[in-house]
């Protein structure tokens, strides 16, 4: 699991990173709203975890930000148990609150929680023109036609095609297909592309992955259009 956790509180902050490594999950922890709103827009996220009192942005900006580019499940953390910040955070768009002080084992077992409900709300198929990924079986068509990816390049397929219309960064591409920082002088998210691209678009007219020069990677429907 792959979070996004914003607490400006560097002993909370520390603990929490430590306690939720230890039970599998892959952390970024940001310490301001400016930062959480930008790993939220440039990172996919199984999970945010947001402390209402941010620096620069305080957790209520912060979630209305997040919310207009993404519906990633938050859970909120609060000093204050008081109701009408419990209703002004879901109003804004959190999912789940969490009053500190608490217990590790609630926080981990709400977060497992939050996971398990965006998962479900993610479609069964996920479609682009004629291409199509069945994500229960794994399996991809094109034209009716079964295409056989390796593991990185499905991963890379659903990354494209959750973000479908959004150009994706190298170096996002880097950090989400293989969990590294990505270096400029490697090819990797390159020679991946390619080889994608050969099994879903050379075959056919229409093409679907699209480079945008000095930005990066698209997946979208363009009509017609055959140009890379």
């Amino acid at each position: 699991m792959k979070l996004l956790l914003a607490e400006d509180e560097k002993q909370a902050g520390e603990y929490l990173v430590k306690g939720l490594g230890e039970n599998g999950c892959v952390v970024d922890w940001v310490r301001n709203g400016v930062d959480a709103v930008h790993m939220a827009s440039d990172t996919q996220y199984d999970v945010i975890v947001l402390d209402v009192g941010l620096p620069q942005l305080d957790g209520w900006e912060t979630i209305k930000r997040i919310r207009h580019q993404s519906q990633t499940p938050v859970l909120f953390l609060t000093a204050r148990d008081r109701v009408e910040d419990r209703v002004r955070g879901l109003e804004l768009g959190a999912d789940d609150y969490l009053v500190k002080p608490f217990a590790f084992s609630e926080l981990l077992a709400r977060v497992r929680a939050l996971q398990r409900r965006g998962k479900q709300q993610e479609p069964d198929v996920i479609r682009v023109a004629d291409l199509e990924v069945q994500l229960l079986r794994r399996r991809v068509e094109r034209a009716g036609q079964r295409i056989d990816l390796t593991a990185k390049e499905y991963a890379l397929l659903l990354l494209l095609l959750r973000r479908m219309g959004e150009v994706l960064s190298r170096t996002v591409i880097a950090e989400q297909v293989w969990d590294m920082n990505f270096d400029s002088d490697t090819n990797i998210v390159e020679v991946a592309v390619r080889r994608l691209r050969a099994k879903i678009d050379d075959p056919y007219q229409q093409k679907l992955l699209h480079t945008v020069r000095g930005f990066g990677y698209v997946l979208e429907d363009r009509g017609d259009e055959v140009s890379r």
